[in-house]
């Protein structure tokens, strides 16, 4: 039996893990030594029975501890002839081969199976992500430059690129609709992406880009239509049912960025219901994507943002839907069968990306692929 203490502000379970590795690490828990029961260890650090045998498991999968029936958990032998970390990476291999395996089973493709496993691994990385300053860049084609809107359909469609073509990288910059038009417009990137609702018209897209690219052809190429609504944290604790609830002074808002579709769709809801953004507590707050937003509200940080139904599956949130939207992709005219774009325009249209993004949860894809010229 060793002593703990459990501090606020980092997941419990986490806390007793390190621990524990301490001890062995210090040699006050020594090989085959027996850890206290999960239940004992429970009540002596008052918390719950399952933090206790999830801090367990983790141990486990890192080749710390071994779980027998009769001996319970103990410290691992290191008489086996592989090393901790041999241990742990085969473990985690035969847990990414079972989830496959149960995956195939049910029917899924590998091209689905690689997508899902890229959104969620874009949702961890969100919620771990620190301010880490950009590292300098060397000059590349801007045929390979994409900026716009963040969508969970290009988290898939650059995993497929990273999968089926190592050698075609495109740098993805999430700037929002706007911003990523202008730098279209500007010459800087090869391809943008936008959802903006043009507030006349009601229409996605394309009265916008009429009126930015004046005199310059366009082909926009339709990635998916989507739902988009209010996410709000598992079990929907404020009980918000619409955007008359922004108003509410006990609900707080994450917001995306001015100029993302997110934000504009928002702010013609919020004109259609005479709210005005200073009525909305935590209206200024922004981040720069879904998986941003979603993060938020799971943390806690936030009670209610604006995203895709996909992004509140991904964290288990609440969904509360408000607009069905199109996404589309904008390169100029000239540029279409340019190499690097004609590939990646031409998976977006292929079958197995379609059932990708049918998959996501949301997503129609009934119309990506779909090509217009302005």
């Amino acid at each position: 039996m060793i002593d703990m203490e459990l501090k606020a502000g980092e997941p419990e379970y986490l806390q007793i893990a390190q621990q524990i590795r301490w001890a062995v690490a210090n040699g006050r828990l020594k090989t085959g030594e027996r850890l206290e029961p999960v239940r004992s260890l429970a009540v002596r650090l008052g918390v719950n029975v399952s933090t206790v045998a999830r801090s367990y498991r983790l141990l486990e999968t890192q080749g710390v501890v071994e779980t027998h029936q009769r001996a319970g958990t103990i410290i691992r032998s290191a008489g086996t002839g592989a090393t901790p970390q041999d241990v742990r990476q085969m473990r985690l291999r035969q847990m990414v081969e079972r989830t496959l395996v149960e995956a195939l089973a049910l029917g899924f493709s590998l091209d689905e199976i690689d997508a899902a496993f890229g959104l969620q691994l874009a949702a961890w990385s969100e919620r771990r992500q620190q301010a880490i300053p950009p590292r300098p860049q060397s000059a590349v084609d801007r045929l390979f430059q994409f900026a716009g809107s963040h969508d969970l359909a290009l988290e898939a469609l650059w995993t497929q690129a990273r999968r089926s073509h190592a050698d075609v990288v495109f740098s993805a910059r999430y700037v929002g609709s706007l911003d990523g038009l202008l730098h279209l417009l500007r010459g800087e990137v090869g391809l943008a992406g936008a959802h903006m609702l043009d507030d006349e018209s009601g229409q996605y897209n394309l009265p916008i880009l009429r009126r930015l690219f004046v005199g310059q052809r366009l082909c926009v190429v339709t990635l998916a239509e989507r739902e988009q609504g209010l996410m709000a944290a598992q079990g929907n604790p404020k009980g918000i049912t619409g955007l008359e609830d922004l108003t509410r002074p006990d609900v707080r808002l994450i917001n995306r960025q001015a100029g993302s579709g997110t934000r504009t769709l928002l702010d013609y809801h919020l004109r259609r219901l005479n709210v005005s953004p200073r009525q909305v507590v935590g209206y200024e707050q922004e981040v720069v994507t879904h998986t941003a937003v979603a993060n938020a509200v799971a943390r806690g940080s936030a009670d209610v943002g604006m995203g895709v139904l996909a992004a509140a599956q991904v964290f288990g949130l609440h969904f509360i839907p408000v607009a069905r939207e199109r996404y589309d992709l904008v390169t100029p005219a000239e540029d279409r069968n340019s190499p690097p774009i004609a590939w990646l325009l031409d998976t977006v249209a292929s079958p197995n990306f379609k059932a990708v993004v049918a998959a996501l949860g949301g997503y129609d894809a009934t119309a990506t692929g779909t090509e217009a010229y302005i």
